[in-house]
Protein backbone atom coordinates (compact mmCIF):
# COMPACT_ATOMS: atom_id res chain seq x y z
CA UNK A 1 0.00 0.00 0.00
CA UNK A 2 1.29 3.45 -0.86
CA UNK A 3 2.69 5.41 2.10
CA UNK A 4 0.49 8.46 1.44
CA UNK A 5 -2.59 6.23 1.44
CA UNK A 6 -1.58 4.69 4.80
CA UNK A 7 -0.98 8.20 6.21
CA UNK A 8 -4.41 9.37 5.06
CA UNK A 9 -6.02 6.28 6.56
CA UNK A 10 -4.46 6.83 9.99
CA UNK A 11 -5.26 10.55 9.96
CA UNK A 12 -8.89 9.79 9.18
CA UNK A 13 -9.00 7.17 11.95
CA UNK A 14 -7.40 9.60 14.43
CA UNK A 15 -9.88 12.34 13.49
CA UNK A 16 -12.77 9.93 14.00
CA UNK A 17 -11.48 8.82 17.43
CA UNK A 18 -10.73 12.34 18.66
CA UNK A 19 -14.00 13.90 17.49
CA UNK A 20 -15.96 11.03 19.06
CA UNK A 21 -14.16 11.58 22.38
CA UNK A 22 -13.80 15.40 22.53
CA UNK A 23 -16.15 16.86 19.92
CA UNK A 24 -15.39 19.12 16.97
CA UNK A 25 -13.34 21.63 19.01
CA UNK A 26 -10.42 19.21 19.43
CA UNK A 27 -9.08 19.66 15.88
CA UNK A 28 -8.51 23.32 15.01
CA UNK A 29 -7.19 22.73 11.49
CA UNK A 30 -5.56 20.19 9.21
CA UNK A 31 -2.39 20.35 7.13
CA UNK A 32 -2.94 17.46 4.77
CA UNK A 33 -1.04 18.55 1.67
CA UNK A 34 2.35 18.41 3.37
CA UNK A 35 5.16 15.88 3.20
CA UNK A 36 4.18 15.03 6.78
CA UNK A 37 0.44 15.70 7.10
CA UNK A 38 -0.57 17.08 10.49
CA UNK A 39 -3.56 17.79 12.65
CA UNK A 40 -3.64 21.09 14.55
CA UNK A 41 -4.92 20.25 18.03
CA UNK A 42 -6.58 22.53 20.60
CA UNK A 43 -3.70 23.26 23.01
CA UNK A 44 -5.94 22.77 26.05
CA UNK A 45 -6.52 19.14 25.05
CA UNK A 46 -3.06 18.05 23.84
CA UNK A 47 -2.23 15.95 26.90
CA UNK A 48 -5.55 14.12 26.79
CA UNK A 49 -5.27 13.67 23.00
CA UNK A 50 -1.85 12.06 23.37
CA UNK A 51 -3.11 9.74 26.10
CA UNK A 52 -6.08 8.61 24.00
CA UNK A 53 -3.89 8.05 20.94
CA UNK A 54 -1.32 6.12 22.97
CA UNK A 55 -3.88 3.78 24.53
CA UNK A 56 -6.48 3.37 21.79
CA UNK A 57 -6.28 -0.13 20.22
CA UNK A 58 -6.65 1.25 16.68
CA UNK A 59 -3.86 3.81 16.97
CA UNK A 60 -1.49 2.59 19.71
CA UNK A 61 0.93 5.52 19.35
CA UNK A 62 3.38 4.14 21.89
CA UNK A 63 6.43 6.22 20.93
CA UNK A 64 7.09 9.96 20.99
CA UNK A 65 9.86 10.24 18.41
CA UNK A 66 10.19 14.03 18.55
CA UNK A 67 8.75 17.09 20.24
CA UNK A 68 9.96 20.54 19.28
CA UNK A 69 9.08 24.14 19.88
CA UNK A 70 8.32 26.65 17.14
CA UNK A 71 8.57 30.42 17.08
CA UNK A 72 6.23 31.60 14.32
CA UNK A 73 7.88 35.01 14.26
CA UNK A 74 7.66 38.43 15.80
CA UNK A 75 4.79 39.54 13.55
CA UNK A 76 2.59 36.51 14.23
CA UNK A 77 3.16 36.64 17.98
CA UNK A 78 2.62 32.94 18.49
CA UNK A 79 4.54 29.89 19.61
CA UNK A 80 3.82 26.26 18.95
CA UNK A 81 4.79 22.72 19.75
CA UNK A 82 5.05 19.89 17.22
CA UNK A 83 4.66 16.26 18.28
CA UNK A 84 5.77 13.29 16.14
CA UNK A 85 4.06 10.14 17.37
CA UNK A 86 4.74 6.63 16.13
CA UNK A 87 3.29 3.20 16.66
CA UNK A 88 6.02 0.61 16.61
CA UNK A 89 3.57 -2.29 16.54
CA UNK A 90 1.11 -0.84 14.02
CA UNK A 91 3.84 0.82 11.92
CA UNK A 92 2.20 4.19 11.45
CA UNK A 93 3.02 7.78 12.38
CA UNK A 94 1.25 11.05 12.87
CA UNK A 95 2.22 14.67 13.42
CA UNK A 96 0.25 16.81 15.84
CA UNK A 97 0.73 20.55 16.15
CA UNK A 98 -0.56 23.08 18.60
CA UNK A 99 0.03 26.79 19.04
CA UNK A 100 -0.84 29.76 21.23
CA UNK A 101 -0.59 33.50 20.81
CA UNK A 102 1.93 35.23 23.04
CA UNK A 103 3.12 38.82 23.32
CA UNK A 104 6.78 37.67 23.49
CA UNK A 105 7.32 39.29 26.90
CA UNK A 106 10.01 37.24 28.65
CA UNK A 107 8.02 37.56 31.88
CA UNK A 108 4.96 35.94 30.25
CA UNK A 109 6.21 32.74 28.62
CA UNK A 110 3.86 30.76 26.37
CA UNK A 111 2.38 27.91 28.43
CA UNK A 112 1.50 24.48 27.07
CA UNK A 113 0.45 21.34 28.89
CA UNK A 114 3.21 18.83 29.46
CA UNK A 115 2.77 15.37 27.97
CA UNK A 116 5.55 13.90 30.13
CA UNK A 117 2.97 11.91 32.10
CA UNK A 118 1.98 10.21 28.82
CA UNK A 119 5.44 9.83 27.27
CA UNK A 120 8.45 9.74 29.60
CA UNK A 121 10.67 10.83 26.66
CA UNK A 122 8.82 14.15 26.60
CA UNK A 123 10.63 15.25 29.77
CA UNK A 124 13.88 16.01 27.94
CA UNK A 125 12.22 17.24 24.74
CA UNK A 126 10.12 19.72 26.74
CA UNK A 127 13.16 20.88 28.69
CA UNK A 128 14.92 21.57 25.41
CA UNK A 129 11.94 23.57 24.07
CA UNK A 130 11.88 25.50 27.35
CA UNK A 131 15.63 26.15 27.24
CA UNK A 132 15.81 27.29 23.62
CA UNK A 133 12.37 28.83 22.94
CA UNK A 134 11.13 29.81 26.41
CA UNK A 135 8.07 27.58 26.15
CA UNK A 136 6.79 26.68 29.60
CA UNK A 137 5.27 23.20 30.09
CA UNK A 138 2.65 23.09 32.80
CA UNK A 139 2.96 20.07 35.16
CA UNK A 140 6.43 19.12 33.92
CA UNK A 141 8.23 17.31 36.78
CA UNK A 142 11.61 19.09 36.37
CA UNK A 143 11.41 22.03 33.97
CA UNK A 144 14.81 23.70 33.92
CA UNK A 145 17.50 24.42 31.37
CA UNK A 146 19.08 21.37 29.80
CA UNK A 147 21.59 22.70 27.24
CA UNK A 148 22.48 26.19 28.45
CA UNK A 149 23.82 27.33 31.84
CA UNK A 150 21.19 28.11 34.47
CA UNK A 151 22.06 31.82 34.40
CA UNK A 152 21.80 32.21 30.60
CA UNK A 153 19.61 35.13 29.61
CA UNK A 154 16.99 34.70 26.91
CA UNK A 155 16.04 31.91 24.57
CA UNK A 156 18.41 31.50 21.59
CA UNK A 157 15.99 29.97 19.07
CA UNK A 158 13.49 32.81 19.33
CA UNK A 159 13.38 34.88 16.17
CA UNK A 160 13.96 38.11 18.12
CA UNK A 161 16.84 36.79 20.26
CA UNK A 162 19.74 39.19 20.66
CA UNK A 163 23.04 37.40 21.24
CA UNK A 164 25.02 38.74 24.17
CA UNK A 165 28.52 40.01 23.49
CA UNK A 166 29.93 38.43 26.65
CA UNK A 167 29.10 35.65 29.06
CA UNK A 168 30.87 35.90 32.44
CA UNK A 169 33.46 38.19 30.87
CA UNK A 170 34.12 35.70 28.08
CA UNK A 171 33.66 37.20 24.61
CA UNK A 172 31.07 35.41 22.52
CA UNK A 173 32.48 35.39 19.02
CA UNK A 174 30.80 33.88 16.01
Amino acid sequence: MEIRKVGAMIINKVKEILIAKFGDEVIIAEELNQKQPALIINPELIDEVCLILRDHPETWFDFLSCLTGVDYGVEQKKFGVIYHLSSIIKKHQIVLKTFKENDRDLNQLPVFKSISAVYKAAEWHEREAFDLFGIYFENHPDLRRILLPDDWEGYPLRKDYQTAENYHNIKIDF
